[in-house]
């Protein structure tokens, strides 16, 4: 983009079909771009957990039954909300447990050391899923550091497709990747992916932590095995929601390896059974009780999300995070853009890569600009398109810009850390 402005951000600001979806959140105060780490409350998602806790008030113990909708079914019909944003049909989805535990629980079952006894995942991942499919791998007896595979990036950012496919062989039982990288943005293609992997006789789950509610996915068209993401980055439904998983149909009633009441089919569940019977669904998965309070927030964000479109929303994310690479190019020769230029290979974030990039975060933090920082040298900025504006990304690079001239950074002590 030439000559970029101020009044062309605002003109672009103007010109959105999405800037009335802003108002429904409570903005801070800052310049907030790190909703990859946890969305913004909107009104909507406060609303539906006001009337959870009105629920509980009035109804206590009947608020299972009686409540409307009622909490016994809520994992369940909040997956067939969330299943169109991931491409699945309502039973393939269910919301239960957490991120990491339904790593945990999906891998653990369905790792089968006979149809291939390493599992190949890459050097990029976010700790996390290593954490656990290790775990999970040494419960079986197996020893990580030789049924683990892992794809090595060439250049640190991203991971060469074409390397994870050649990788792909009779030894590998399962692929396990993510759909966007957390550090630098890159956007896998899920259905060459899937497709390497099945050609092999493996089976393919991905992480959508960084991608669900701002790149729309196609699961079960192109034969995914299983999913899992969180709710609370591009979702909004606040710290610690509930997260969500995907099963693909064919592997219905398969028992999980980590099974639980809630996961038992709906109909006898209340028998009291000491034999497991799974639900005939994605809902086999879920393991204990429900958290109602940190599942009934995504019940109102998903009306902020259902009333935008994930069409229009991936559509404002490739146009904000373009603006902010052609700005990053345009006025900051001293950092590089780490994220694709492609926008078919661009998650909902951009990593602005600077040697000082921990320093250069606090500084932004200091003047009311939310970013944050990976090592070793990532500055990570999320312009969500829930309620970041094109003039925010100006704004955002602006005050990088007067950083580096002023060297402003200077005054803060070199170290790490952040969350996910």
């Amino acid at each position: 983009m030439d000559d970029p402005t101020l009044a062309d951000a605002r003109e672009r600001d103007r010109a959105d079909p999405l800037a009335d979806v802003r108002d429904r959140f409570y903005l801070p105060d800052e310049l907030y771009m790190d909703g990859n780490s946890l969305g913004l409350l909107s009104a909507d998602a406060e609303a539906a957990l006001d009337r959870v806790l009105d629920e509980w008030k009035s109804l206590a113990i009947r608020g299972w039954t009686d409540a409307d909708p009622d909490w016994f079914t809520y994992g369940e019909r909040l997956g067939d909300r969330v299943a169109p944003l991931v491409g699945a049909d309502g039973d393939e989805v269910v919301v239960g447990n957490s991120t990491t535990v339904n790593i945990h629980t999906l891998v653990g079952t369905f790792y089968d050391p006979e149809r291939g006894e390493q599992i190949l995942v890459n050097d990029l991942d976010f700790p996390t899923d290593h954490y656990a499919i290790r775990a999970q791998l040494r419960q079986m007896g197996r020893d990580p550091d030789d049924a683990l595979r892992v794809v090595e990036s060439r250049d640190g950012r991203t991971i060469d497709e074409d390397d994870v496919v050649s990788a792909i062989d009779d030894d590998v039982g399962m692929v396990f990747l993510p759909s966007v990288l957390y550090r630098s943005g890159q956007l896998l293609d899920v259905e060459r992916i899937t497709e390497a992997a099945h050609d092999a006789g493996a089976l393919v789950g991905f992480d959508l932590a960084h991608s669900v509610g701002v790149v729309p996915h196609r699961l079960s068209e192109h034969g995914v095995d299983f999913a899992v993401w969180c709710h609370y980055k591009y979702l909004n439904a606040g710290p610690g929601a509930l997260a969500g998983l995907y099963v693909n149909e064919r592997h219905f009633g398969v028992t999980p390896v980590l099974a639980g009441w809630w996961g038992h089919e709906k109909a006898t569940q209340f028998e009291m059974r000491h034999t497991f019977t799974p639900a005939q669904s994605a809902g086999a998965f879920q393991i204990g009780t429900p958290p109602l309070l940190a599942a009934a927030p995504l019940d109102g964000a998903l009306d902020v999300t259902e009333a935008a479109g994930i069409d229009r929303l991936r559509e404002k994310s490739v146009a904000l995070t373009e603006y902010l690479v052609s700005l990053v190019d345009e006025r900051l020769p001293e950092c590089e853009v780490g994220t694709p230029r492609d926008p078919e290979r661009r998650g909902g974030h951009v990593a602005v890569e600077h040697p000082e990039a921990y320093r250069l975060s606090e500084a932004l933090r200091e003047r009311g600009v939310v970013v944050d920082f990976r090592p070793p040298n990532v500055v990570r900025v999320c312009p969500s398109p829930y309620y970041v504006r094109f003039e925010d990304v100006y704004r955002v690079v602006e005050h990088l810009e007067e950083i580096l001239e002023n060297d402003e950074y200077e005054r803060f002590e070199t170290r790490g850390g952040g969350v996910t």
